[in-house]
């Protein structure tokens, strides 16, 4: 290739590989501050601190190594997670990124990172090529039985994978809500929400907008520890078989765990529910813009490559795919809705 120093070209390629090649330190040293409670410590405080400070308020024995410490605030600074204040006593605040990281709040997603880096997961991922060559699932390669059922036979993961989705649902369905709102303020009757396990989005869309009536509609186990919501009833079966008859279907981040033929499978059914009161089958999914490079896009991009390493034929879909799925389960009218999230809303008719 020649003299890299003297081909501009090709160092910033040089750079770009070794960017890629360590990426994997930066969601690591970023866990290990969750697990650290670094966050919550700077919260609880109500201001920014000391190094010797935080170190004094971590749960650990006398023997914390601060200077480690200091090494991944260095990077967590770096990267816009935490703040610091110039030296010679550097000061440590939290940031609008670090401000999602606290435990125990509404709006927190320490959760979701600690599900996502936990080893049991990130070992799917070294099976990406093997799957490719072998035509499997990189989940079922490493692990040896898929992801739902490990799901089934081991609580602690399925409380860790639990845990994760629950707390990426609050800023999600904010935006659902909000963003729909024209949409929901004119349902009438009932409103079905189509594999919505403890029944917590459909609950609060009937907080917000009570003229609705709720129907948690997923396998009897997913809601078995389900509390009673006001305006809402539980009921169990089988989507794959029939759904609830009803005004409204709603149905959020299921068709992306499915392939083609079985997300076909299902909308028949929701659009069967429907059929008598003519009413809409409503889809909150991402929406893939491979070109595209808003905020989410990158995101939405890796959610994409998760479903392929964990799901046997889970992926999301681009708009074109979409409104190919839809037009052949039947719908005729269909109206995309983009969302200040992660999501949209596809409503169909």
């Amino acid at each position: 290739m020649g003299n890299v120093t003297e081909n501009a070209e090709l160092l910033q390629g040089l750079s770009e590989v070794y960017k890629h090649v360590f990426a994997f330190t930066e969601s690591l040293v970023l866990r290990s501050a969750v697990e650290l409670r670094i966050a919550d410590i700077i919260h609880s405080n109500g201001q920014p601190m000391s190094l010797s400070q935080i170190a004094s308020k971590i749960d650990s024995s006398p023997s914390i190594n601060i200077t480690n410490l200091e090494r991944i605030m260095r990077m967590l600074v770096r990267k816009k997670i935490f703040s610091s204040s110039a030296e010679p006593t550097a000061l440590y605040g939290l940031t609008s990124t670090s401000k999602w990281l606290i435990h125990d709040q509404e709006l927190s997603l320490a959760p979701v990172l600690l599900t996502f880096t936990h080893p049991t997961m990130t070992t799917a991922w070294y099976q990406i090529s093997p799957s490719i060559k072998e035509n499997g699932t990189a989940f079922e390669m490493a692990h040896g039985e898929s992801f739902w059922d490990m799901a089934s036979s081991n609580p602690e993961f399925n409380k860790l994978f639990n845990d994760g989705m629950a707390s990426g649902t609050k800023p999600v369905l904010d935006s659902i809500i909000e963003g729909y709102k024209d949409g929901f303020s004119k349902l009438e009757g009932t409103l079905v929400d189509v594999g919505g396990a403890l029944g917590k989005v459909v609950s609060k869309i009937v907080e917000v907008y009570p003229h609705i009536k709720g129907i948690n509609f997923d396998k009897p186990n997913a809601f078995a520890n389900a509390p009673q919501y006001p305006g809402v009833i539980h009921v169990g079966g089988d989507m794959f078989k029939e759904v609830p008859s009803a005004d409204n279907v709603f149905i959020k981040s299921v068709l992306i765990d499915w392939p083609d033929e079985e997300c076909i499978t299902i909308l028949k059914k929701c659009r069967k529910a429907v059929a008598e009161k003519k009413g809409k089958v409503i889809i909150a999914e991402i929406i893939l813009h491979p070109d595209r490079y808003e905020m989410f896009d990158d995101v939405a991009i890796s959610l994409d490559l998760l479903m392929m390493t964990n799901f046997n034929g889970g992926k999301a879909r681009t708009e074109n795919e979409w409104m190919e799925l839809l037009k052949k389960v039947g719908f005729t009218d269909i109206n995309i809705i983009p969302l200040p999230s992660i999501m949209s809303i596809i409503v169909c008719v």
